[in-house]
């Protein structure tokens, strides 16, 4: 949440130049509260899972938030029980008037397959169109930031020579981004994917003056870009899974252990890479802060009160390209 101070301060020039977000006497007493609404477009296969990562992360704030589940009618969950999908998801169809201040898409385990391949590949094309005009702000995590960073930019991916598998040190490319306002320099987040995308196509991303459309925020030298998001701060691509329990990786690794199949011991995982021991946690932290600014600096702070006034992200482009940093 934001401090209220004095505007003639001094601590306020040096606040707002770190990013900090401080809130006048005069616009605090402008500001209309209302709950946000965020949509979470849940595409991995264990719903009830990820709901609860994704939930623990997002009620870690002092905001009110209205949750919305939403699933693919083009896809059937073969994991999940019938009856809660019924009761607790909706799909496009349902909700496609309605305006949100905030969507996350998750990751998929469909990562292997061309996107035109995935069997709802234009119906996910349909909804992230939808989002430009329907959404204020877009989270997409692991093969979800793939897919978004595909359809919006032609962004492509690689397959890698092998699994990105464990937990990785990551450093912070712009230190005083809202975004990662909060984190150390150095921070771990988990990777499960076998495919990635590069810093280089990222940045390639311009508009017709020349002008980058997308940043690089966060990277690891082993793991490869963390964070991505565009300059207006609208859309914001993850390709590791933050929202992961300490057991998560744990759980792949023994599925496909028990497969027989060749999966290496997550690295920086197990202490001494040891699987019988009990993995370390240490990307907590990271997830509360950036799940929280998330909601604070780019959903709460900046969405209108009026939802139908969100203009579509290549308005808000027109009107700026200031950035976040």
């Amino acid at each position: 949440m934001p401090i209220k101070i004095d505007s003639n301060l001094p601590a306020h020039a040096a606040l707002a130049a770190e990013n900090v977000f401080v809130m006048t006497a005069e616009r605090a007493a402008r500001q209309d509260i209302r709950p946000l609404r965020i949509l979470i477009l849940n595409l991995m296969p264990t719903k009830v899972v990820t709901e609860t990562q994704l939930l623990r992360l997002l009620s870690n704030s002092p905001l009110q938030v209205d949750i919305t589940l939403m699933q693919m009618s083009t896809h059937t969950a073969k994991n999940t029980d019938a009856g809660h999908m019924a009761q607790f998801y909706k799909t496009h169809k349902d909700i496609c008037h309605e305006r949100f201040d905030g969507m996350i898409l998750t990751g998929a385990p469909v990562e292997t397959l061309a996107f035109e391949d995935v069997d709802y590949w234009d119906e996910l094309c349909r909804i992230l169109q939808w989002s430009r005009t329907n959404v204020y702000s877009l989270f997409a995590i692991c093969w979800g930031a793939q897919a978004a960073l595909h359809y919006f930019y032609g962004v492509p991916k690689y397959t890698l020579a092998q699994k990105q598998f464990g937990v990785y040190p990551h450093r912070i490319l712009v230190p005083l981004h809202p975004a990662l306002r909060g984190m150390d320099d150095v921070f771990w987040a988990p990777h499960s994917r076998h495919t990635g995308t590069r810093r280089a196509d990222i940045e390639a991303v311009t508009r017709s003056n020349g002008k980058p459309i997308l940043q690089v925020l966060a990277q690891s030298e082993e793991a490869g870009v963390f964070l991505a998001a565009d300059w207006d701060c609208r859309q914001f691509f993850a390709t590791g899974h933050l929202e992961y329990d300490r057991d998560t990786l744990k759980g792949e690794y023994d599925r496909d252990r028990d497969k027989g199949l060749d999966i290496a011991v997550p690295e920086h995982y197990f202490p001494h890479d040891d699987p019988t021991q009990k993995p370390l946690m240490r990307w907590r932290g990271a997830a509360n802060i950036l799940f929280t600014n998330w909601l604070n600096y780019f959903v709460y702070q900046q969405t209108p009160f009026d939802l139908t006034q969100i203009c579509t992200v290549d308005e808000a482009s027109k009107e700026t390209m200031q950035g976040c940093a």
